[in-house]
């Protein structure tokens, strides 16, 4: 390929060579000394943001499950509570102040109360919650206490079993629909309501959660 020269004139004068732009020049130098963006740094940043906002959802979601439902009488001394062991004593859960009451209201035709029975047995004999003046006590508007102690015979079960036959119980805590399990404190001052079955563990947390409270 033949080499290019500088133009020239007809006359074969060289024609002046026009110096670079001194614009571009300075751009050019600029654009090559300026560092590049970091681009990795912001990554990580934005990476996180996105973790912690995941932590936060998910204690959120943690804590919630942990929670009291709502009800009215949540902080109020507990409503009158009188029934029938069944075997002719009397059952009054104002007599019960200065423990730990765990109320469970259950019925023995009810599919999630019977799911939920092995977490109570488990409950029952954690001696962490025994030993501390916990008492389970279970409550039932069923009209055949026949079928509520053959429930118990055959799947266990040694806690007190109030029978409340015309549902006055239920009625006075507004239970709807069980299980629910309320928790009363030795101040006889309602302090926990689940709604749905619970679980071992959970009725440890709240526990462990309302006697740091109270400072016990």
């Amino acid at each position: 390929m033949p080499e290019i020269g500088p133009e020239v004139t007809p006359e074969g004068d060289e024609l002046p060579v026009a110096p670079p732009d001194a614009e571009v020049v300075v751009d050019a130098v600029a654009n090559s000394a300026r560092p590049r963006r970091r681009v990795a740094p912001f990554v990580a940043l934005a990476l996180a943001v996105v973790l912690a906002g995941l932590f936060l959802v998910l204690s959120g979601a943690k804590s919630k499950r942990a929670e009291s439902a709502a009800t009215p009488l949540m902080g109020q001394p507990a409503p009158p509570a009188v029934g029938d062991l069944g075997d002719g004593r009397p059952y009054d859960l104002a007599r019960r102040k200065g423990s730990w009451v765990v109320l469970n209201f259950f019925d023995p035709e009810c599919g999630p109360c019977v799911q939920e029975h092995p977490e109570l047995l488990a409950f029952s004999t954690d001696t962490s919650a025994v030993a501390k003046g916990v008492e389970l006590t279970t409550i039932v508007n069923s009209q055949v206490p026949e079928q509520v102690a053959g429930f118990f015979a055959d799947n266990g079960g040694s806690w007190p079993i109030v029978y409340d036959g015309d549902g006055s119980i239920s009625d006075a805590f507004g239970v709807a629909q069980v299980p629910e399990t309320w928790i009363v404190d030795p101040d006889g001052i309602v302090q926990y309501r689940a709604i749905g079955p619970v679980t071992d563990q959970q009725l440890l947390g709240a526990l462990t959660a309302l006697r740091a409270r109270e400072g016990q």
